[in-house]
């Protein structure tokens, strides 16, 4: 699942089988929001016994998409890295190609903002990464993007914590192509550590029941601030 290691043909097609069956489908889905879940919640999202959901999340572990946390007697399971989640992403491109500018999306909410795994994405995400390149905050290296100095001061003048903005210099991005804009938003660690400053700092709030984002009004304010903007 990485540059390093190309897919040959058979590994491909373990792949799509994995991704065949609902049931590995709604888990793999579920944990795009970048959590750790228990088999037994994994199991009632997907619609199945415990004794499936353990024969599926084997499946998903051997298969190289599921990582597995231990923490004494609990066992709690989470997509394998990044890589998986841009992968996941991608995949539901040739849907959204089939979409029309005349079809209401099926959740609106989802595609102004939502996680990415744990980055942000969708109209915002993608109108972020656009805005930062054009202003020359976002540049490219050969190992990612790069956030530069003067796009953390900005996020402090506009309300982040000083530390955590200006630890984010040493982190690097990179393009994630976004599966409703079809454009690049910006996934990696620094994409998390934004996604992280921008929700602990009040101006994203996670939606209960799915990985949408919804910005506040006083986040929309200071994101404006910072050249981010989307339709209401």
């Amino acid at each position: 699942m990485n540059e390093a290691s190309p897919l040959n043909r058979y590994q491909l097609a373990e792949l799509g089988a994995l991704l065949a069956e609902p049931a590995r489908a709604a888990i793999l889905l579920a944990l795009m929001d970048g959590t750790m879940r228990p088999a037994g919640e994994l199991a009632d999202v997907a619609g199945v016994s415990a004794a499936t959901a353990s024969a599926h999340l084997k499946r998903l572990l051997e298969g190289g998409l599921l990582g597995l946390h231990e923490q004494g007697r609990h066992r709690y399971y989470r997509l394998a890295n990044d890589d998986v989640a841009a992968w996941l992403e991608a995949m539901a491109l040739p849907h959204a190609t089939l979409t029309t500018s005349k079809t209401a999306p099926r959740d609106a909410a989802l595609c102004r903002a939502r996680t990415c795994y744990r980055h942000l994405a969708g109209q915002l995400g993608v109108a972020l990464c656009e805005a930062w390149l054009q202003r020359g905050w976002l540049h490219a290296e050969t190992d990612g993007l790069q956030l530069l100095p003067v796009a953390a001061d900005a996020l402090v003048r506009a309300g982040c914590e000083q530390a955590p903005a200006h630890q984010m210099l040493h982190l690097r991005g990179r393009g994630c192509l976004d599966w409703t804009e079809r454009r690049l938003h910006l996934g990696g660690p620094l994409g998390v550590a934004i996604t992280s400053v921008m929700l602990e700092s009040g101006w994203l709030r996670r939606a209960q029941r799915n990985r949408a984002l919804l910005p506040t009004p006083d986040g929309l304010r200071r994101l404006a601030e910072l050249g981010i903007r989307i339709d209401p």
